[in-house]
């Protein structure tokens, strides 16, 4: 089963809309995620967004490039940024995503 956090032990409730941008060598790539209103913004969470943290059988990819978004002083989104500076890392990212659709229910398209 595969989570995404933002606190340890806290498995993150809304779904992202991810982009995904990768070279044309396939040397490196960027993830883009955005969750609107997530739950790590809610009113109820007291801790600190640390980074976001990735979970699978395989283990947890991190990344600390998280970003708020606000609208009139109220927290509204998170935007994260994954880079992947190999293809291992991308093949890795990609096993993930893979798990993580599958737990919930989304599916992949192309632009």
């Amino acid at each position: 089963m595969a989570q995404i956090q933002f606190f340890r032990g806290v498995d993150e409730e809304v779904v992202p809309d991810v982009r995904l941008t990768r070279s044309r060598d396939g040397s490196n790539g960027t993830a883009t995620f955005y969750f609107q209103n997530p739950q790590a913004l809610s009113s109820e969470a007291t801790e600190e967004i640390t980074g976001m943290y990735m979970i699978d059988e395989e283990g947890t990819i991190t990344t600390r490039e998280v970003k708020g978004k606000f609208v009139n002083g109220k927290p509204e989104a998170l935007e994260v940024f994954y880079l992947m500076n190999s293809p291992d890392e991308w093949d890795r990212f990609l096993r993930f995503m893979q798990r993580y659709a599958e737990t919930h229910g989304l599916e992949f398209s192309k632009s």
